[in-house]
């Protein structure tokens, strides 16, 4: 494409074609993702793990999702933008299904794990299409629209799958979960304008890639964003893996679409996420982020007390922080990135799910020795390591160096 074409600009008709595409993307992506967390407590049940073995239905798919987004956001320089979604999203919800029907536990987890592979292609490629076709002033709100998908995703997936379980069995919510993605799949497809700044470039050599990984990694401000991703994702999946088994025990008791209820939470990050994006971009990112974190924290204090209303509003909080957070620092990394912009998305996002899949598991561990209270000690300590280094961003935002 010449470098002369034009950027989308906000407001206009290609920008909310590509705002609503990425927002079908981010929807499917995180209902196939994690569909499976409320059901951790019935995969105990079916086949006999404990909760830490059954977050592996989770902490294995992100693990291997977040060296597949790595190696995507390389490869993705060779190919179409929209061509690697699709496939990614094709496969991803046909693999959903199969999930759906496997007797034993190891292979539900080996489909786990390819699903993982699969939705490798979407997450690090939508950002860096966001990042090239739309002009910097409307970025932070269609990159807020992109998480805002993701959101709804994580929202329907949670509540369609606990609903459903509890009205038929888990296998027939997870099959339903797959037949949206594919549906999903069609709408993206339906609605992205083509690329207009990007170019496959094939045949790029080894020393390119590693030069250009080199450059990200040498830049204090991205590391930091990185490790922004491990802490943000890290808490946020960590809270949720295990707030399940909390509430299905004495004194709660609660039913499985009753937990899968409480994820309409999830609605605040479909606000939270175009709102902090509008508000980096009027206000500075470094000040929403500082802000996002410190609700987070909040959030985790107020699940320490009893009563459930406390409880789900504290996963409300964490709900609106996270995706607030989210959308500031995955955004940020595009504006900080000069050029390779899928493999600075890339490195974030395999921060971003490293953290959900070691903390997540790790957070089992806390569960299961120290009950609920070592799951919100994790939590709030990785949560404040967030503050020092948004702190840290916000200086050098001042400074006038981002």
């Amino acid at each position: 494409m010449p470098a002369t074409a034009p950027f989308l600009e906000r407001g206009s008709r290609a920008y909310w074609r590509a705002s609503l595409a990425l927002l079908f993307a981010g929807y499917a992506t995180f209902s196939l993702l994690y569909c499976v967390q409320p059901l951790l407590p019935a995969f105990s049940s079916t086949f006999g793990t404990t909760p830490a073995q059954s977050s592996l239905a989770i902490s294995l798919t992100t693990a291997v999702l977040a060296f597949a987004i790595f190696a995507a956001g390389f490869v993705s320089e060779g190919l179409s933008r929209h061509g690697l979604m699709t496939a990614s999203l094709t496969v991803s919800s046909l693999l959903t299904l199969a999930v759906a029907a496997v007797p034993h536990w190891s292979q539900l987890l080996v489909l786990r794990a390819l699903e993982g592979a699969a939705l490798g292609g979407v997450p690090a490629v939508a950002m860096a299409y966001l990042a090239e076709e739309v002009h910097p002033d409307g970025l932070g709100l269609a990159m807020g629209l992109y998480v805002g998908g993701t959101a709804i995703g994580g929202m329907a997936g949670r509540v369609i799958a606990g609903g459903l379980a509890d009205l038929f069995t888990w296998r027939i919510s997870i099959a339903v979960i797959g037949v949206l993605g594919l549906a999903s799949m069609f709408a993206f497809r339906a609605l992205l304008p083509p690329s207009r700044h990007f170019v496959p470039r094939r045949g790029l050599p080894l020393a390119h890639h590693r030069q250009a990984l080199a450059a990200h990694l040498a830049e204090p401000r991205l590391r930091a964003l990185f490790a922004m991703a491990f802490v943000l994702m890290g808490s946020f999946v960590t809270l949720y893996n295990y707030v399940g088994y909390r509430l299905l025990a004495p004194p709660y008791d609660l039913s499985q679409a009753q937990i899968g209820a409480i994820f309409v939470v999830y609605l605040a990050g479909v606000v939270a996420s175009p709102f902090s994006g509008r508000m980096a971009d009027l206000f500075g990112r470094a000040r929403v982020l500082i802000a996002s974190l410190v609700l987070m924290l909040a959030g985790v204090a107020l699940t320490q007390l009893g009563a459930i209303a406390a409880i789900v509003a504290g996963i409300a909080c964490v709900t609106f922080g996270f995706f607030s957070g989210h959308a500031v620092a995955s955004g940020w990394v595009g504006r900080l990135a000069e050029r390779a912009k899928g493999q600075a998305a890339a490195l974030y996002l395999l921060a971003y799910y490293l953290g959900s899949s070691l903390v997540g598991w790790y957070g089992g561990r806390c569960f299961g020795t120290y009950g609920w209270n070592g799951v919100t000690a994790l939590v709030g300590a990785l949560l404040v390591a967030g503050v020092v280094i948004a702190v840290w961003l916000s200086a050098r935002e001042r400074a006038g160096t981002t």
